[in-house]
């Protein structure tokens, strides 16, 4: 079976979904089985976005990836701070 990236409107739509048909007396598995996921999958989707809205999940998102950007860039600069104190050491 091929495997698909949901995003993560599609998960909180998934979980939302699954949560009507878990209240109309199915089991997680079951309703896990008609949202076209596997139960571990369901249980691991609903631990990292239960309480989410679609704005949360973008906002997140991006926040995410600035935080990896700045990363990145304290990375570069370390770099540069420990190249310039070897040539100020005479190392170089």
């Amino acid at each position: 079976m091929k495997r698909k990236r949901h995003t993560a409107e599609e998960i909180i739509k998934k979980l939302r979904e699954a949560a009507g048909i878990i209240a109309g007396g199915k089991s997680v598995e079951a309703a896990a089985r008609q949202i076209g996921v596997s139960a571990p999958t369901y249980h691991r989707w609903k631990e990292q976005y239960g309480g989410a809205d679609r704005n949360t999940v973008k906002r997140l998102k991006k926040l995410e990836q600035e935080n990896s950007r700045l990363k990145k860039l304290v990375a570069d600069q370390a770099l540069d701070n420990a190249l310039l104190k070897e040539l100020v050491e005479g190392k170089w």
